[in-house]
């Protein structure tokens, strides 16, 4: 009996193995450890001190310092955990920003508590985090930061509490899907209005003071001044979002859509100097988009991505066939498959130049290698092939990394079926279309260029409908309009 349940466990395992690869999360250097840790020592000493100043000083008090010191160094611990689990590409900087918002916070409520309500310390940082990082990290952050108090001595009204929780949940929830800055404006006034309203029904109504307040803003205690001040806060937190992006890292929904819009200077440029290539990436972004949307991922980030995966031709557009107008091609005229393949290569190497100039996200700049990963560039290999020349395959693939993300996986495999599905015939059947697909897929998965994707075999299969659906929708035919010398018909 145990054996069997061994193999049962070890099947389980192999099986769980074969549909979602492990995926490895960002190293991190010791250094950025040694930071993130002596933070968490700031945070637990700050969270605990107070206890030690009790006098007179026992054994029981110093057994609670030890107590209260060790929870809030585990709580940071489990904050780090979360953040990672969520997104296992985060970066040092990020993490540091996260558990830096948590010692703010413990810090302000010491020297602050008295005059400024809870929701004015929780809410505007758990926003900060859910547009940046999520809302499974944001709601991390709440917990932690709603439950450790530094002064043992203060108390929060169990109602206060209730309503500190709420708010804070609904705008990790929200802030985590909202798309624009409007929204962003929206959430600032509603989540203080529901704050107030909340407080007057649950708190009571003798606790308004609108008139007669020496200190109006930092009245604590009184409901419409604490939702005021939650209101204010909250839009200067809206302000500097930008700033946490660009610093940090940060990459939010909103500054997704900002970089997806086509005027922006490089994706202009790519319209009007590669439009062979524009053209090629629009096409891919409907292919990409469908297929992201059948999997789960993250939409706005293929849709931006892939607007950026191919900037690096405008290095030299006419070099590639889509920006060709038939007359003369130059990898012809050199005549040599390796300058050719070192052509090539050129465009992901550009395509990061001008990514670091541009200040383009890293998350973004992440698709231009990744779309390649370590292909082999075929064509230009069996041309070295035929001349004979004494040659490295490795020579003719591109250096790589290989999709590190769902994302960046399905925008490769968008990029390798795009060009095989417009080629086919309109009479072709939706099984050739599919074969065709499925051939793509299969070379980059044998090639190893899925291996550190996270896809699972259910995924990829929804991937090629996807594709095979957004191919349905762009063959169609047209008639042939009759026309005549002075009138035509559209």
């Amino acid at each position: 009996m145990k054996n069997i349940t061994t193999n049962l466990k070890k099947l389980l395992y192999l099986w769980r193995r074969s549909q979602v690869p492990i995926k490895e999360p960002t190293r991190i250097s010791k250094i950025d450890n040694l930071i993130i840790f002596l933070i968490c020592i700031l945070i637990s000493i700050i969270s605990s001190y107070k206890l030690l100043v009790i006098s007179p000083l026992n054994i029981s008090v110093i057994f609670s310092w030890i107590c209260n010191f060790t929870e809030a160094l585990i709580s940071s611990g489990i904050l780090i955990l979360v953040s990672k689990k969520e997104n296992p590409t985060i970066s040092s900087r990020q993490i540091i920003f996260i558990i830096t918002l948590l010692l703010a916070v413990q810090a302000s409520k010491l020297a602050l508590v008295s005059n400024i309500s809870p929701l004015s310390l929780i809410i505007p940082p758990a926003l900060i985090i859910s547009q940046g990082m999520g809302s499974i990290t944001a709601l991390a952050w709440v917990s932690i930061a709603s439950l450790i108090w530094p002064d043992p001595a203060v108390t929060i009204d169990n109602n206060l509490f209730f309503i500190l929780l709420v708010c804070s949940s609904v705008v990790s929830l929200l802030g985590a899907r909202i798309r624009n800055r409007a929204q962003l404006l929206q959430l600032s006034i509603f989540v203080p209005i529901g704050s107030f309203l909340s407080q007057w029904i649950l708190i009571g109504k003798d606790k308004i003071s609108l008139v007669d307040k020496q200190e109006f803003l930092f009245a604590n205690g009184d409901i419409f001044s604490d939702s005021l001040l939650l209101a204010i806060v909250m839009l200067f937190t809206i302000l500097f979002i930008p700033i946490f992006e660009s610093i940090f890292g940060l990459l939010t929904k909103a500054r997704l859509l900002e970089l997806a819009d086509k005027e922006k200077p490089l994706i202009r440029r790519l319209s009007l100097e590669a439009p062979g290539t524009f053209e090629h990436t629009l096409l891919i972004c409907g292919l990409a988009e469908e297929a992201t949307r059948m999997i789960g991922g993250d939409i706005d980030l293929i849709k931006t991505g892939a607007l950026y995966h191919d900037v690096g031709k405008l290095h030299a557009p006419n070099w590639f066939i889509e920006n060709q107008d038939g007359s003369k091609n130059p990898h012809d005229e050199i005549d040599d498959p390796v300058k050719s393949a070192e052509v090539l290569q050129a465009h992901v190497d550009e395509g990061l130049k001008y990514a670091r100039k541009n200040r383009l996200p890293k998350p973004i700049a992440n698709f231009i290698p990744e779309h390649q990963g370590t292909l082999k560039m075929g064509y230009f290999f069996h041309k070295a092939k035929e001349k004979n020349i004494k040659i490295n395959e490795n020579d003719f693939r591109y250096n790589g990394p290989v999709p590190q993300s769902k994302e960046t996986a399905v925008l490769m495999l968008a990029d390798g079926c795009e060009a095989a599905l417009r080629a086919m015939n309109i009479n072709a059947s939706d099984k050739e279309a599919l074969e065709t697909i499925s051939k793509i897929i299969y070379s980059r998965q044998k090639d190893g260029q899925l291996d550190d994707s996270n896809l699972s075999k259910g995924e990829i299969f929804l991937i090629k409908r996807a594709f095979l659906n957004v191919w349905k929708r762009i063959r169609h035919r047209r008639i042939q309009y009759p026309t005549t010398k002075n009138n035509t018909f559209s």
